[in-house]
């Protein structure tokens, strides 16, 4: 699997230890993260991931800042990006399973790296169910992205939006 990685200053003490397990697991590394920890922006690292694997570039995402919710809310606003913010593996594996996440968010400042190994290894080790009651709910999140783009695109005639 090809996994992007991405993480800002406060993500960073994890970066290096998650790399490792996924290289150690077998998956290609994709690195969309800050080289170190001088501040930096958590949605530099979180938009191009989430767009990275929203296009099928990368199978998954695994972000990490101080809390996650940074970058799971920076994820979330690319449209097939589904970020989910997790510190326990049963929410991660249940966010694959149930509501097919394709993005991890974790917490630096929140859990200690061999915590945060077993999260990213339920996430990857999950596959989304095929269950009726999963992929109808799925889908529903889906339609109401296409709805909200669809809000957002403007009316254009003949060259020339309306206002």
């Amino acid at each position: 699997m090809r996994v992007a990685l991405g993480v800002d200053h406060a993500g960073f003490p994890l970066k290096e230890a998650v790399a490792k397990l996924l290289q150690d697991l077998g998956h290609e590394v994709v690195d969309f993260g800050c080289g170190g920890q001088s501040p930096c922006d958590y949605p530099d690292a979180a938009v191009p991931l989430a767009r990275a694997v929203a296009r099928g570039e990368c199978d998954l995402g695994v972000l990490m800042c101080g809390t996650g919710t940074g970058m799971s809310i920076a994820a979330n606003k690319v449209p097939g990006a589904y970020a989910a913010l997790c510190h326990e593996a049963y929410s991660a594996r249940m966010a694959r399973t149930h509501n097919g996440a394709n993005v991890l968010a974790l917490g630096g400042r929140v859990i200690g790296p061999e915590l945060a190994l077993d999260v990213v290894q339920a996430f990857l080790s999950a596959t989304p169910s095929d269950a009726e009651r999963h992929e109808r709910r799925r889908a529903k999140v889906r339609a109401a992205e296409q709805q909200a783009r669809a809000a957002e695109a403007p009316d254009v005639t003949d060259g020339e939006a309306r206002s």
